[in-house]
């Protein structure tokens, strides 16, 4: 299993993005997951739902299962928020697994930007970071690629994807 970030201001298109490139992964005969990392509380069943009622009736994982997914809600209940690593041992065993968000993890990264954003590019900061998918004209010593450019961002995940044993250690900037 690799692992491999996607980072960026809210806003720049990651979710649009891998809306796009997952189908071209799928294409190629890999297995993807994804990691999101959510800023804010955030709820996955309704109110009222025999899910919603168990979790707020106190208990610490409700596991939903149907012929058509399974989905497992972990509450912390006041735990500190599991680290990258710790979520990434609880996913199944598949090809690439591309982290969105988590911008502060040391995890080899690509990043989104967008010109409309408004916002700076963090590669100048982040030394974790690989390459860019932008659609701004850039000057840079890393790989630069065009937003709309969907095989070329797949073609970068994979390149520096890392083995998920090397994924957040600093051995992960070696080839």
């Amino acid at each position: 299993m690799k692992v491999i970030g996607l980072s960026g201001w809210s806003g720049a298109g990651k979710t649009t993005l891998l809306s796009k490139v997952i189908p071209n992964l799928l294409d190629q005969g890999l297995r993807v997951s994804i990691v999101k990392h959510a800023h804010h509380d955030f709820d996955i069943d309704k109110p009222g739902k025999d899910s919603w009622v168990h979790r707020q009736s106190g208990a610490t994982e409700v596991l939903v299962s149907s012929t058509q997914r399974w989905a497992l809600m972990h509450e912390l209940r006041g735990a500190g928020e599991p680290s990258l690593p710790e979520l990434l041992a609880k996913m199944s065993r598949v090809d690439l697994v591309i982290v969105e968000g988590f911008k502060r993890e040391p995890l080899r990264k690509i990043e989104v930007h967008r010109v409309a954003n408004g916002k700076p590019l963090l590669f100048h900061d982040d030394p974790d970071i690989v390459g860019v998918a932008t659609d701004a004209r850039i000057e840079a010593s890393l790989p630069v690629v065009n937003l709309d450019d969907v095989e070329a961002i797949a073609i970068m995940l994979r390149r520096f994807a890392v083995p998920f044993d090397r994924a957040l250690t600093k051995s992960a900037d070696e080839g």
